[in-house]
């Protein structure tokens, strides 16, 4: 209530033509007080006119009053200004360019608080009142203030559009109805309303039920991305630790070589500089021998040298250099050669290893899986090259091309004894283990099987755990010039379809499935 009287004694002293709070106020004979310089803009626009009027009450004057301030209101507004009373600046309710403004007001418009649909109007909270008072504007619809007011007015018939054409669907006014949309299917536009309102409110719940339906599905997903991030930090820390474990493992086997190779050097040396000292000292001897001999070989007095030569010392025993076995050739070459032979197979499995790693880690995926393969080239998207492994190859079969053609032969082919090798089946292994999605294409003559299994099938022996096709560790398709046949687990299911000289082979790891396309 406070604000409201404070509103009303601005207005009381706001000139209707700025909207302000007066500056130097002039009474005009009406009795309506203007700025003077408002009201004389105002009449100087219409100079050309006899009769001056009032802006606000549109009162008229022959002559054009005199205009004198008017000392007691100049007064009042100073103290109201003073005073504070006033509320929010004008331009707070003035409409701006991108408000609706009020059809009603004159001079500075205010802004609009109301649109009316029946009086295509819009209205200020002041010019509003007349809709709320009177019973004559009580089926009036008010809806917040638009712009769009005049698209409700007919171009045709300047008449308020209250009906829909549903024939062309659009809205028309009364008029329309009985002239070019004669004969349409008409109805009023509150009852079109309606019906859209009814698929509306469908709509809307589909669309909550879709919004219920994804924040499900984004909390599943966060969740799923928090489980991917601490499985990714839990590889990332595994897969060092394991790394650092198998560093420190070749460090400390180094250190081990290298501390026997220091040892062993040192014991060797220290033989070769013993042996060195004791020639040393017998070749001092000798010297010394040869040097005794030599003086007395030189004595002229036949009795002094027959004298001395009973009392020359007897040789020691001779270090004979037959007894040291030189081998100057080589001496711990033999230990590099047995590090190297380490070397290779180590860099095997590694490489065997990181390729398995790093397939494995590509086909990780959370829910976003692709759409399953449908065509051929959609099938050679997930080309997998395949080389064969001759340590599983049994010894009637003959690899060639790189190990990626295999030959039944009649004689038995020369192969290293392996644990991995089948010992009956002619049956062999790739050498990649295949992980996630796969595929590769398989070109034969005369009969052949073409199989996935696990690694772990067995090698040795007769029974249906080694064939391919006849345990649940395979799954096998027989091929000839008649026919094709597919195993698994021992169950036989013929496959129709005409002949192929090649054979496509999709296996997806993760999905459990895999599909074998014979017409290629």
């Amino acid at each position: 209530m406070a604000q409201k009287g404070v509103q009303l004694e601005r207005e009381s002293f706001s000139c209707s033509i700025c909207l302000d709070l007066l500056k130097d106020p002039v009474t005009i004979p009406c009795g309506h007080s203007f700025c003077m310089s408002c009201i004389n803009t105002h009449w100087d626009k219409k100079n050309e006119e006899i009769i001056h009027s009032c802006p606000q009450c549109r009162q008229t004057f022959t002559l054009r009053p005199v205009l004198v301030k008017s000392t007691m209101l100049a007064d009042l507004v100073e103290q109201l200004n003073k005073t504070g009373l006033q509320a929010s600046p004008a331009d707070h309710c003035c409409a701006g360019a991108e408000d609706v403004a009020c059809d009603v007001c004159t001079g500075r418009k205010l802004k609009a608080v109301k649109s009316c649909l029946v009086c295509v109007a819009s209205y200020c909270e002041n010019h509003l009142q007349p809709h709320y008072n009177s019973s004559a504007f009580q089926k009036h619809k008010l809806v917040d203030p638009t712009k769009k007011l005049k698209e409700n007015i007919c171009f045709r018939h300047d008449e308020v559009m209250k009906m829909f054409c549903r024939t062309d669907q659009q809205c028309i006014c009364y008029l329309c109805s009985v002239d070019e949309h004669k004969g349409h299917d008409t109805v009023s536009a509150a009852a079109e309303r309606t019906d859209r309102q009814r698929e509306l409110e469908l709509s809307r719940q589909q669309i909550q039920q879709r919004v219920q339906d994804r924040e499900k599905d984004v909390k599943l997903l966060q969740q799923e991305l928090e489980a991917v991030n601490g499985s990714a930090d839990k590889a990332v820390e595994d897969s060092e630790r394991i790394f650092s474990e198998l560093i420190r493992m070749v460090e400390k086997r180094s250190s081990d070589v290298k501390q026997q190779i220091r040892s062993q050097q040192e014991t060797e040396v220290s033989r070769v500089k013993d042996l060195q000292e004791k020639l040393e000292k017998e070749l001092t001897e000798l010297k010394r021998k040869d040097a005794e001999l030599k003086q007395l070989s030189i004595t002229e007095d036949h009795n002094q040298f027959l004298h001395n030569y009973p009392s020359l010392s007897p040789l020691s025993l001779s270090t004979h250099s037959s007894s040291i076995d030189i081998r100057p050739l080589r001496y711990f070459e033999a230990v590099t050669a047995a590090v190297s032979e380490v070397r290779g197979p180590l860099q095997d499995i590694l490489t065997e290893t990181w390729t398995n790693i790093s397939r494995t880690v590509t086909h990780v995926d959370v829910l976003l899986s692709p759409p399953e393969p449908k065509t051929r080239a959609d099938f050679l998207t997930y080309s997998q090259e395949i080389t064969l492994d001759p340590n599983t190859a049994n010894t009637r079969l003959l690899l060639s091309e790189g190990k990626r053609k295999v030959t039944f032969m009649e004689e038995e082919q020369f192969y290293f004894c392996h644990p991995d090798r089948f010992t009956v089946y002619h049956q062999v292994l790739s050498r990649e283990s295949l992980t996630g999605r796969c595929y590769w294409e398989v070109e034969w003559r005369e009969d052949v099987e073409i199989a996935v299994a696990y690694k772990n099938i067995i090698r040795a022996g007769v029974s249906d755990e080694c064939g391919f096709g006849q345990n649940d560790k395979s799954w096998s398709l027989y091929c000839d010039e008649n026919s094709y046949e597919f195993y698994h687990n021992s169950i036989h299911t013929p496959i129709s379809g005409p002949r192929s000289s090649r054979v496509g082979v999709y296996l997806d790891h993760s999905e459990g499935c895999s599909v074998l396309l014979q017409h290629l």
